[in-house]
């Protein structure tokens, strides 16, 4: 006879995502833009270049380095970073990665960071200052960054002594990174998803995904697309992301389905992941 007590709760970690930036490549406002939703007071209509910070368990994983990172991590006030996971190596995912060296400064150590070999391949060559030996290094010193390249058919990646799992996701005719973290999921930039990584998706808490604009687009969801996706998947909850000017926060926050709704710039989302065997932490 189980002496379990109903009542009890299932042993849980507390984790916390925070919406760094929301925008797509341009940002919105976009620059000279006169339209509505560039020219909103609304702050929740002003979106930094997308990016992400996961918190759990005391680890602290940042998903890109952004245009717009130093200002992001200013403003959440970002203490430490224990690994950086890149999606793809487009500008606005990875031009602010020379700011990670202020974390060098305070941690006094080197910082993972994880791609696949598109993303490795273009860091290396666009930033050999970062990662060749053979350079010299000159003026305030550079990030110190160890880059580890993946296979995103690997089942699991440790990261930060944790299992992260990486979704191969097409964006046009690259492959980009979504990574999910126990039933959260984080998925920008992408086109289409293949069957084999939606066996990757499924009972999932959180979703947050790529949604660009209203039209269809070559290399990112429009809005029906990213619905049609969430429809086959049906995680509990869903925050779109990687937004242009088409969307204003208050207008769609009223249209979009129960369930789903748009990210703002400095967005908390949080939740509980349940323990392995009810193991207490």
């Amino acid at each position: 006879m189980s002496t379990t007590n109903p009542l009890e709760k299932t042993p849980s970690l507390f984790w916390e995502m925070t919406i760094l930036g929301c925008g797509t490549s341009t940002g919105v406002p976009l620059l000279f833009c006169e339209c509505s939703v560039c020219k909103s007071v609304n702050p929740r209509n002003h979106r930094l270049r997308t990016s992400a910070w996961m918190k759990f368990d005391g680890r602290s994983i940042l998903i890109d380095t952004s245009t717009d990172l130093r200002q992001q991590a200013l403003r959440e006030k970002i203490p430490r970073i224990d690994a950086i996971l890149f999606t793809h190596p487009h500008a606005d995912h990875v031009s602010g990665i020379d700011e990670i060296r202020s974390f060098n400064y305070v941690q006094k150590e080197r910082i993972p960071a994880f791609g696949n070999h598109w993303t490795c391949s273009e860091l290396r060559n666009r930033f050999p200052y970062l990662f060749s030996s053979t350079l010299p290094i000159e003026g305030g010193g550079i990030a110190g960054i160890d880059l580890h390249e993946f296979d995103a058919k690997c089942e699991t990646l440790e990261v930060a002594g944790t299992n992260v799992t990486p979704i191969a996701l097409n964006h046009g005719s690259q492959e980009c990174i979504g990574y999910r973290f126990g039933d959260v999921a984080y998925l920008t930039d992408c086109s289409s998803i293949s069957e084999e990584a939606q066996t990757r998706l499924q009972k999932l808490d959180l979703l947050v995904l790529d949604c660009l604009r209203l039209l269809p687009h070559s290399t990112h969801f429009s809005l029906a697309e990213a619905l049609e996706m969430v429809e086959r998947l049906k995680p509990q909850r869903t925050v779109l992301t990687h937004l242009g000017h088409d969307f204003d926060y208050e207008l769609w926050s009223a249209k979009l389905p129960a369930g789903v709704s748009l990210a703002y710039d400095g967005m908390k989302l949080s939740g509980n992941f349940p323990l392995p065997n009810g193991e207490a932490k």
